[in-house]
């Protein structure tokens, strides 16, 4: 008889075999010998050493052009900026410990003696049924039966996720640390343990270690070129960028670009109904990321649905900065704001328009309603909507993790030309949700060799813009750290002092149920510093999907509550739950603040027999790198 390897013998028999496929021919060490021995055929190793010859090539060549070029290499993928934070973390914690080390080594024997029993292995063998493996912990990262099918590799992902609670736990006892820091340390913490996952190396994760025998290391080689395109790149791709063009397959809406100044195109849309509200209604996208989030394709923009219920409807597409911009301050962006609705009220001989404003142009917005009651021309906007956008930073949320001293000194010297690059934003968003955006995309695309999505959300998220970085400091020390926008009189914007309390433009808050980026709880507080009437909404989703759901769609749900709470916990309590989208809530909002239409003629419709313009939507701006 046969004697059958132990587990262990046999979980590492895959493993060494890929190892020496890949190291071997190297060192010169696959002979003929070794493959007459049944590890692999001449054929194998001639094609494994392709595949390392391929490797080593590859990362020669993107070497060579860092020596050719050492400023090309973005500062967040140093290796060193890494070990330095790991290094700084492993300090604050107490895993050197002697009792937290005897602790843990304890229970994570009885949790190996518990997941060996599963398999029928170790003295708990016998209290269990042959192949009902009931793991303790689960976590999609390891949701494939491979990770269950071999007793070590249920081991090796049991024993992670058994570590990582451990580890987490360590940051709510640790003790001198006041709440920012223990905040920090929280967010580091999950950082670097997601990090960690044994589902990111090759020979621990037993999904990509079948698929390159599969493929015999083809799909490492497919990773690499992925890796250094991003590496070139300087930031990691989510979606197939090449699927896609500004004005043909997103951003499609019709219009005109009818004005533009140094910091923003202004974009006017083509009607599609015989007759339109009488007050347009004009779009302030942040200007962290491109304004077509919001007409993505036509299923999904929220401007062609606003079009079609008769809206006249504008949008603003802010520049990108560059160097040319180093002295642009939030001063600028209420100013632009105020420019971009006189020449809306101009050009239609209108008295007043409806704005909305997005996370951050939103946050603006309300300071820019601040200023024009304050100089008596609050009528020039009938009212006000806002998209997952904040005004009091109390709890605003994770990016709380990123404004003090130290890291605004940091963010600074990332800034020399006088704006920060978009590539820095979007590491900082993606270590949000670092095992969506970062480490999901480093499995998929870098280790299994997988091609990219052609998914449109996934291509905006990436076609990042650059901060002035004057701005970006302001926002991040006045508003973020030191929350003065809700004190009254405590900033001066464009020489007028900012007071919320004057605010009394009637209001329609749209906040999402999941956004980690403008937390429900923070987007409440606008409730509680405007005067005028308001309309809360809680929409299901995040801060991008609670946003862009078209009714079509039929998806998530939204809450209204018509009482008086007094905080979202009570708003919660008495919330009515009605299913789909809040869009067509919104529209009947805004047509009880005016219901007075007028023909789609003259300049409401753009670029018509005289009417001069600038060129078609979706402008330069848009486009601008």
């Amino acid at each position: 008889m046969t004697e059958t390897p132990d587990p262990f013998t046999n979980m590492y028999e895959a493993p060494a075999k890929l190892a020496r496929a890949l190291f071997a021919p190297m060192m010169g060490a696959m002979d003929a010998g070794t493959a007459a021995q049944g590890m692999m055929t001449p054929e194998d190793a001639r094609h494994w050493g392709e595949v390392a010859a391929k490797l080593q090539g590859m990362w020669a060549q993107y070497q060579a052009e860092q020596l050719a070029s050492p400023q090309a290499l973005v500062p967040y993928f140093d290796p060193a900026r890494w070990i330095a934070l790991a290094t700084d973390w492993y300090r604050q914690m107490p895993l050197a410990q002697a009792d937290q080390q005897k602790a843990l080594m304890e229970e994570g024997m009885k949790l190996w003696e518990d997941v060996l029993g599963q398999y029928g292995l170790g003295p708990k063998a016998a209290e269990h049924a042959a192949g009902d493996v009931q793991l303790p912990r689960k976590d999609r990262r390891f949701a494939d039966e491979k990770w269950r099918a071999h007793p070590a590799f249920a081991l090796i992902h049991q024993t992670y996720l058994f570590l990582a609670e451990r580890v987490a736990e360590m940051v709510d006892k640790a003790e001198g640390l006041n709440p920012q820091q223990r905040e920090q340390l929280r967010f580091t913490t999950r950082a670097i343990t997601e990090a960690a996952s044994p589902a990111n190396f090759p020979l621990t994760n037993p999904v990509v270690m079948e698929r390159t025998l599969e493929t015999r290391g083809d799909n490492l080689v497919k990773g690499m070129e992925h890796l250094l395109a991003d590496m070139r790149r300087g930031q990691l791709s989510h979606t197939d960028a090449s699927a896609f063009r500004l004005g043909e397959n997103i951003a499609t809406t019709p219009g005109k670009v009818v004005h533009e100044t140094p910091l923003y195109q202004l974009i006017q849309y083509a009607p599609v109904t015989d007759k339109v509200m009488t007050t347009p209604l004009i779009i302030f996208p942040p200007w962290i990321n491109r304004f077509y989030i919001l007409d993505l394709n036509a299923k999904k923009s929220f401007v062609k649905w606003a079009v079609e219920q008769g809206v006249t409807v504008f949008m603003v597409s802010w520049k990108s900065a560059d160097a040319s911009m180093k002295d642009v301050v939030w001063d600028d962006y209420v100013r632009a704001q105020m420019d971009a609705i006189d020449h809306v009220r101009d050009r239609l001989d209108v008295p007043s328009v409806h704005a909305i404003g997005y996370c951050v142009a939103g946050t603006t917005l309300a300071a820019t309603l601040a200023i024009l009651h304050r100089r008596e021309q609050q009528d020039k906007v009938k009212s006000a909507t806002f998209f997952t956008a904040q005004v009091d930073f109390e709890k605003a949320g994770e990016l709380l993790n990123f404004i003090d001293d130290q890291q605004l000194g940091a963010i600074k010297a990332l800034s020399p030309d006088g704006y920060l690059d978009g590539r820095y934003m979007a590491a900082t968003f993606n270590l949000l949700r670092g095992t969506d955006l970062i480490w999901n995309y480093v499995v998929n695309n870098y280790l299994l060799g997988e091609d990219y999505p052609a998914f449109d959300l996934l291509h905006w998220n990436g076609d990042v813009t650059n901060l002035p970085a004057k701005w970006h400091q302001q926002y991040l020390r006045d508003l973020y750290r030191d929350n003065r926008l809700v004190e009254g009189d405590a900033l001066t914007v464009d020489n007028t002092p900012v007071d919320l309390g004057r605010v009394a433009t009637p209001t329609y808050v749209q906040a999402g149920k999941e956004d980690h980026i403008a937390p429900a709880e923070s987007v409440w507080r606008i409730t509680e510093h405007f005067k005028g009437p308001i309309k809360f909404v809680l929409a299901g989703s995040g801060h991008i999907a609670g946003v862009v759901n078209p009714p079509e769609a039929g998806k998530y749900q939204y809450w209204t509550n018509d009482g008086s709470p007094r905080s979202l916990a009570e708003f919660r309590e008495g919330a009515v739950e009605h299913p789909g989208s809040w869009w067509p809530d919104w529209i009947d909002w805004l047509r009880e603040q005016d219901s007075e239409t007028v023909p789609a003629t003259g300049k409401r419709k753009p670029g018509s027999k005289g009417d001069k313009v600038i060129e078609d939507a979706p402008g330069r701006y848009v486009a601008t790198r």
